[in-house]
């Protein structure tokens, strides 16, 4: 008998309306929009920064945060760069900065090593000119290479990888009569590459939230790439300018201040560039005292002056550290170095614990204490970044992609609301509300999700009103065959839509199949098309199955009629 009982019609309405909620904010995208970043801002706290970077006072982000009831589901269709306009960068992670500074970080253990050996190998000296990524030693008593290679080698350690169990990390060879090779082995370059690769992503990507950037979209392309997609803003310059900065900060004892250029550093020094003053030189320690690693928190600041500057705090190791150095050379001159230039140098007056102080330069600008901020509390990069490609897509392009996905959307919607009607009757109409409600509960799961829209999910979203329609129509078609050999209508629309699921199903089930295969294996604008095209499909058979039905049962039990037409 054609029935539904109260519960699943109570389950089916209440679903319809959740999904139509969720949906309702897109209606007032721009108003939900401010609402939803004002709330950000006013969560996280009020300060001088957010304030400069919003533009607003606090009392028009407490007025922006009411212009949308709280009450309300606020969740949007986030929209992709190719319809918000935004930046696209292509940067190439150079993984080779980071075999060379390894081998430059070998060379002081190596050499200590074999120093205690000097009656066996004598002196021993590095090759300057070695190949880049290679540490080529030179030891005086060529007699003695064998136990210098003994040694060496026991500087390697297993490859810190599940794929490479066994191998070890350096690869040690002789290379001439008195001469010892070393580089990391192809295990190690391997693990290295990906380890760096993704150690950038992960500070690129703490490095753009903190902007406050909506949804960026941030992904690595083949083994050494990384794709950064920003929606909103307005230059890819701007982006560079955030995520291009190694922001490798490190204290330094001084051994001379104000130097010359060509002065000759002794050994262990190095001599760096003021960053307020290019002319004037410093020689330092190479060996910093504490680096940026052991940084957990920076904020834009202001000295006593009440000149722009930044706070810093360390880590308990880092504040050990920066105590004890402070403690034990009161007077003396200590460097902050950030990307080897020297931004101050002041003179530790007194000892300084807690791990905390701030930085000044006369040079700051409460915009440059900002970024400076950002990307210190984000972490440096592990090695720096080529930029392959930039390129900068205007809001008015995206907004000309909204309009001609909307026209196409609404011409598909018509053409199918016309095609249904004429061809089934009463029935085509319960299949056009249907379909409306389809619609609506895409943009509700997408909303849900938090995904991103770009164009090509609009065109999945197009080609879903298309595919939408044909489960009713195997279930409608099914019920026209069933009128003519059925006890009634009651029965036949029992039959047709029992008869019908499966092929249903089994149509519908391939395609999400395709879909998620597109989802797993693609990226970008494919992963866009598959979301879109899966969640059409999903709502598709729920609206075709449920929904349709319910409709028709309704009309049936108030109408009764003796005969239908399909």
């Amino acid at each position: 008998m054609l029935q539904i009982d109260l519960w699943k019609r109570i389950l089916v309405w209440t679903t319809v309306a959740v999904g139509l909620a969720l949906a309702a904010p897109n209606l007032f995208y721009e108003r939900v929009e401010r609402s939803n970043d004002a709330e950000a801002v006013l969560e996280d706290g009020v300060t001088a920064a957010e304030l400069e970077r919003t533009g607003k006072t606090e009392e028009e982000l407490l007025a922006d945060a009411a212009a949308w009831p709280s009450f309300l589901p606020d969740g949007l269709v986030n929209l992709g760069l190719d319809l918000r306009g935004g930046a696209h960068l292509l940067a190439e992670v150079k993984v080779t900065d980071v075999h060379a500074q390894r081998m430059e970080a070998l060379w002081p253990d190596v050499r200590d090593l074999l120093a205690a050996e000097r009656e066996t190998v004598g002196f021993v000296t590095q090759d300057e000119d070695a190949a880049p990524g290679t540490l080529r030693v030179v030891i005086a008593n060529p007699e003695g290479i064998d136990r210098a290679l003994e040694l060496v080698r026991g500087l390697a350690r297993p490859v810190q990888s599940a794929m490479a169990a066994g191998a070890r990390d350096l690869d040690v060879r002789r290379d001439g009569p008195d001469a010892i090779l070393i580089q990391l082995s192809e295990a190690e370059i391997a693990e290295t590459d990906n380890r760096t690769v993704a150690q950038a992503l992960e500070i690129i990507r703490r490095r753009i939230d903190e902007v406050g950037t909506r949804e960026p979209n941030i992904q690595r392309q083949g083994e050494d790439r990384v794709l950064v997609q920003v929606p909103g803003v307005e230059s890819a310059e701007e982006v560079k300018e955030i995520i291009g900065t190694t922001a490798q900060l490190s204290f330094q004892p001084v051994v001379r201040a104000e130097v010359s250029a060509e002065a000759v550093p002794g050994i262990g020094n190095e001599i760096l560039p003021a960053l307020d003053d290019p002319s004037v030189f410093y020689e330092l320690e190479q060996a910093p005292v504490v680096t940026g690693d052991e940084l957990v928190d920076s904020q834009p600041s202001t000295d006593q002056n009440g000149r722009p500057a930044v706070s810093f705090r360390f880590n308990p190791t880092g504040a050990r550290k920066f105590g004890d150095y402070t403690a034990d050379n009161v007077g003396a001159l200590f460097a902050i170095v950030l990307d080897n230039e020297v931004v101050s140098a002041p003179r530790i007056s007194q000892h300084i614990p807690g791990g905390s102080g701030i930085i000044t330069s006369r040079t700051f600008t409460p915009e440059e204490t900002v970024r400076m901020s950002v990307l210190l509390r984000a972490g440096a990069l592990p090695a720096e970044l080529d930029f392959l490609e930039e390129r900068t897509i205007g809001p008015e392009l995206g907004q000309d992609s909204i309009e001609a996905g909307r026209i196409a959307t609404m011409v598909a919607f018509a053409a199918v609301l016309v095609f249904m009607v004429l061809s089934y009757g009463m029935f085509g109409v319960f299949a056009n509300i249907a379909l409306t409600i389809n619609l609506g509960l895409i943009f509700g799961l997408l909303s849900l999700l938090g995904a991103t829209l770009t164009l090509p999910g609009i065109a999945g979203i197009v080609l879903t009103v298309g595919m939408a329609v044909d489960a009713n129509v195997l279930v409608f078609e099914r019920i026209r065959e069933e009128l003519k050999t059925a006890k009634g209508p009651a029965r036949a629309i029992e039959l047709g839509y029992e008869k019908a699921l499966s092929a249903i199903l089994d149509a519908n089930i391939t395609t999400f199949i395709t879909a998620l295969i597109l989802f797993f294996m693609g990226s970008g604008p494919v992963r866009g098309f598959a979301i879109t095209l899966g969640l059409g499909i999903l709502t598709s058979v729920f609206t075709a199955i449920f929904v349709t039905r319910l409709l028709v049962v309704i009309w049936f039990e108030r109408r009764r009629p003796k005969t239908i037409e399909v």
